[in-house]
């Protein structure tokens, strides 16, 4: 069977692996010139379903518990397994209890637990969540790594091809996001900043909580940390704003001093597709089946999404075959 996948962000890309896995062959067609420059590229990589279950709903959860474990099969390596911190500066502490009643899957830490953990947050905060079996890796690395692979497995790339204009083949993987001719999607849009100072060292990612705008700071190598992210409900890509620029750093600031003084490596922008209820939808159109709507949970979502759309591509091929052969059957009586 011949698959072709549209779009070679993390839905796609997840798409091919699972298509090619079970033996399809797999072209993708890409309209960027190269990996890079769509929202999967200015993710946070956190693989954190207990966490993500404080805003959203319990499918969410369900999908994403095994995602670290189809990521650390596929790019093996590139998955850090040591949890996620959860903290509220000490007027902000009833979001913490808040956040702690709407999740499950964590343990409440005090001073001294905190500082065996993360020793640079050593006396900042008093209490806070540890999510122990969460994950999180660098999404351009495992978009890397996964591309790689891939093409090892004969899948054949095509950047620079415009998706709407590649015939030829049985089924197809819509995978565009906000590209797809969808009316029900809307952009919600996502700003994050890469800050890099040796003065800190963090092992896992951290949340701090805050009524306005929570944060997160996800570490990267070479003393880099992924800074982010804005919710804002609009399809602009533009750069970032000053107003969501002074609240990411001053977040950062109070979760530690020394991000006053790191340097601004980079500043990003991500429009996230999202449905009316910020879940995904794996649908099939004729010979089409679109992945769509992973809103601010791609990799967290995208493994579980793929494995359904295989699931269509290969029961309806295997339908159709069934079909044609009791209709064969009927016609020899």
């Amino acid at each position: 069977m011949r698959v072709l996948v549209k779009g070679a962000g993390v839905a796609g890309l997840t798409a091919a692996f699972e298509l090619a896995a079970r033996g399809a062959t797999v072209t993708v067609a890409e309209i960027r010139h190269g990996l890079g420059g769509n929202a999967s590229w200015f993710a946070g990589g956190m693989l954190a379903p207990w966490c993500e279950r404080a805003s959203a709903e319990q499918p969410v959860l369900d999908l994403g518990r095994d995602a670290a474990n189809w990521w650390d099969a596929a790019t093996p390596g590139l998955v850090t397994r040591r949890g996620t911190l959860v903290f509220a500066a000490p007027r902000d502490a009833r979001e913490l209890d808040r956040f702690a009643s709407r999740t499950s899957g964590h343990r409440r830490v005090g001073e001294e637990e905190i500082a065996l953990l993360e020793p640079d947050l050593a006396g900042r905060f008093r209490r806070g969540l540890l999510f122990p079996d969460e994950a999180h890796l660098d999404p351009r690395q495992a978009m890397a790594a996964l591309h790689h692979k891939l093409a090892a497995m004969g899948v054949e790339f095509h950047f620079g091809a415009d998706p709407q204009h590649v015939f030829g083949f049985d089924r197809q993987i819509d995978c565009t996001g906000m590209a797809a001719a969808d009316d029900r999607l809307r952009g919600v849009r996502g700003e994050m900043l890469i800050l890099r100072t040796p003065d800190i060292s963090l092992s896992r990612p951290v949340r701090l909580l805050h009524p306005r705008f929570p944060l997160y700071a996800v570490p990267r190598t070479d003393h880099r940390f992924m800074i982010g992210a804005t919710m804002i409900e609009s399809q602009s890509a533009g750069p970032v704003t000053a107003r969501s620029m002074m609240e990411l750093l001053g977040a950062a600031y109070a979760l530690h001093p020394a991000f006053g003084e790191a340097v601004i490596v980079e500043t990003g922008v991500g429009v996230r597709p999202a449905f009316a209820d910020n879940l995904p939808r794996v649908e099939m159109n004729g010979d089409t089946v679109a992945i769509n709507g992973l809103y601010r949970h791609g990799f967290l979502l995208a493994p579980a999404m793929a494995r359904q759309a295989a699931d269509l591509v290969f029961n309806q091929d295997a339908t159709k075959e069934l079909a044609h052969e009791t209709d064969g059957q009927r016609r020899i009586a």
